[in-house]
């Protein structure tokens, strides 16, 4: 017999909304771990690490091990790694994105970085930003981890790491290379990081512009949930479309 697929499964309005688990995301990650498939859990958000991420879920009631989230930060210090070894960033970011970039060998500092990496806090500070379009200006290549503009915080929308980029773009005339969805590098690092083909893969997302381009890009199956921020009437607006599209995990057999 075949052996399961690979599955890549966006977070946010897939899993999870806020604090809350999607009605039947438990079983279907049950169902992952009972046939043995592996499967990675995405995210945009730089913000958090693996382990951040693991609690989260324990708090939500749902047991996945750390080793099985990806960040878009573990993407752009993999990325990073891979072009310029044991580097040197000036950094506006969370502990997520320190950590990673730390771990791939790159040294923070503000003194002629080789770049510039912009990711997701809830500490914007104009001081850094200013800064940061300095360097940019002044020869640190420029990358941010998302495009994505925005991000639904307790007390509600809040900016994300591409708002600021575009700020920081307008400011210094250059514009950033994005790291995240839906830049196929994302997937591309993620199936390699989970020793998986393209072809024997899957993307589950909710959002048309993000996670099923990218996954059609990189030539996944796709599956559109519709527990998150699309709705069915809303998929023949786009010029590409997914395999399947479902009410939520709880329809995936795996």
């Amino acid at each position: 017999m075949q052996g399961p697929k690979s599955y890549l499964i966006d977070m946010d309005g897939v899993l999870v909304t806020g604090d809350r688990l999607i009605p039947g995301a438990d079983a279907f990650i049950q169902r992952l771990q009972q046939r043995g498939a592996r499967y990675l859990v995405l995210t945009n958000n730089s913000m958090y690490s693996q382990a951040d991420l693991q609690y989260r879920f324990r708090i939500a009631g749902l047991e996945i091990p750390a080793e099985h989230f990806y960040t878009a930060a573990m993407a752009t210090a993999l990325f990073l790694k891979s072009q310029r070894p044991n580097g040197t960033v000036f950094v506006i970011g969370s502990a997520g994105l320190i950590t990673a970039l730390h771990g791939a060998g790159f040294v923070l500092t503000d003194h002629s970085p080789d770049y510039f990496v912009l990711g997701d806090t809830i500490t914007y500070s104009y001081e850094e930003i200013t800064r940061a379009i300095r360097l940019v200006r002044t020869g640190a290549r420029f990358i941010a981890t998302s495009p994505d503009t925005s991000w639904t915080a307790e007390a509600g929308i809040a900016p994300a790491t591409g708002a600021v980029a575009r700020l920081i773009e307008a400011a210094s005339g250059i514009h950033p290379y994005y790291i995240g969805k839906p830049n196929p590098l994302m997937m591309r690092t993620a199936l390699r990081y989970l020793d998986a083909h393209s072809e024997n893969s899957v993307m589950v997302g909710d959002r048309m512009d993000t996670d099923i381009i990218a996954g059609i890009e990189s030539g996944l199956e796709t599956i559109l949930v519709l527990s998150g921020v699309t709705r069915r009437e809303q998929v023949d607006l786009f010029a590409y479309r997914p395999q399947r599209v479902v009410e939520s995990v709880a329809e995936i057999e795996v």
